[in-house]
């Protein structure tokens, strides 16, 4: 398929740039895969459609402040450090702008002095490798001196940092949210597990997958940046007995949808393990063991539509993209939701 072919109008004014007041008010749209009709709900009328015995998986990575501003060291020029992923002892992937200036062997500082870096390599997809160098401990440094690392669209500054994880954020590790997650409360989670249903979480760290942009037309030719998940034996055991007995797979965002689909074998059964993945999902994919979908509206021609259209028919869900732009749904990261079943 061509990039193209996932293309749709946004006006600008629907992009959101806040989160609402309560995460659970948002509207939700839902998509019944069947015949491609569709409901307007609520976000917390979900439990609606969840049975008993069926599992919700979430994604409870914790999103670090991997947005660090800085100067070069000897020129004073502005830098622009995006952590990404974590790969050594103080070193780190990191994404730079403006990349001219991040020559291997630059040294860049952040804050007083508090924390420096230094350029010691550079990567396939254009970013580089970081070593870091500071007394104390990293983290600390990191929560006084980083920033959320909100997307390009969004505009506003973010009140409570908070708002940017889900409340059941757990593993620090991520260098953007999980945002299907975003609408879920503790008391929204509570009815849902008096109903009946499995509540479970695997870990994936979103990383530099979420900020590359599709270059090629054909997007077969697209190669996806690998990320780290977990998947832990209680989880596979929970998922597995639960499908055994009839219970449906729900998956809470596309990391948890990628994640499940890299743990499970071809006949569907899931297992347990951490790693890397790179699974990149596009229509003609095959699933294995989700069942369910609950994600938000994703930007055009990115590989989140394209995992979204793989799984809900790209006839449908690209109707569902128009229907959202003329019912005025909110888009992106703070956005409405979309529950696909």
């Amino acid at each position: 398929m061509n990039v193209h072919d996932f293309y749709y109008e946004l006006p600008q004014e629907l992009i959101a740039q806040e989160p609402l007041e309560r995460r659970d008010s948002s509207r939700l749209m839902v998509l019944h895969r069947k015949d491609g009709s569709i409901e307007h709900k609520i976000f917390r009328d979900i439990v609606q459609f969840l049975n008993p015995g069926d599992c919700l998986v979430l994604n409870d990575t914790r999103v670090i402040p991997a947005r660090l501003i800085g100067h070069k060291k000897d020129t004073g020029g502005i830098i622009e450090f995006l952590l990404l992923r974590k790969t050594a002892l103080d070193t780190w992937e990191v994404l730079v702008k403006p990349g001219r200036r991040a020559k291997i062997g630059t040294r860049f500082v952040f804050g007083d002095g508090e924390l420096e870096a230094e350029v010691i390599d550079n990567t396939d997809a254009g970013g580089r490798i970081a070593k870091f160098y500071y007394e104390g401990v990293f983290e600390e440094i990191l929560d006084k001196l980083g920033q959320m690392p909100l997307p390009p669209y969004i505009k506003k500054s973010l009140k409570d940092k908070e708002r940017y994880q889900t409340v059941y954020s757990k593993h620090e590790g991520s260098a953007a949210a999980p945002t299907a997650g975003l609408h879920f409360t503790n008391e929204l989670l509570d009815v849902i597990r008096e109903k009946g249903v499995h509540v479970v979480f695997i870990t994936l760290h979103v990383g530099l997958g979420t900020f590359r942009p599709v270059k090629v037309e054909k997007i077969e030719e697209h190669r996806m940046h690998s990320e780290f998940y977990v998947v832990t034996d209680e989880v596979a055991k929970t998922l597995n007995d639960a499908r055994k007995k009839g219970g449906r797979i729900i998956c809470v965002g596309t990391t948890s949808v990628r994640t499940l689909e890299t743990v499970a074998d071809d006949s569907g059964v899931i297992h347990s393990s951490s790693g890397w993945t790179d699974i990149f999902i596009y229509p003609g994919y095959k699933y294995k063991v989700v069942d369910g979908l609950i994600t938000n509206f994703h930007l055009p021609e990115s590989t989140l539509i394209m995992l979204v259209c793989a799984f809900g028919g790209y006839d449908h869900v690209m109707r569902a993209y128009r229907v959202a732009v003329e019912e005025r749904y909110r888009f992106y990261s703070f956005g409405d939701a979309m529950l696909i079943i």
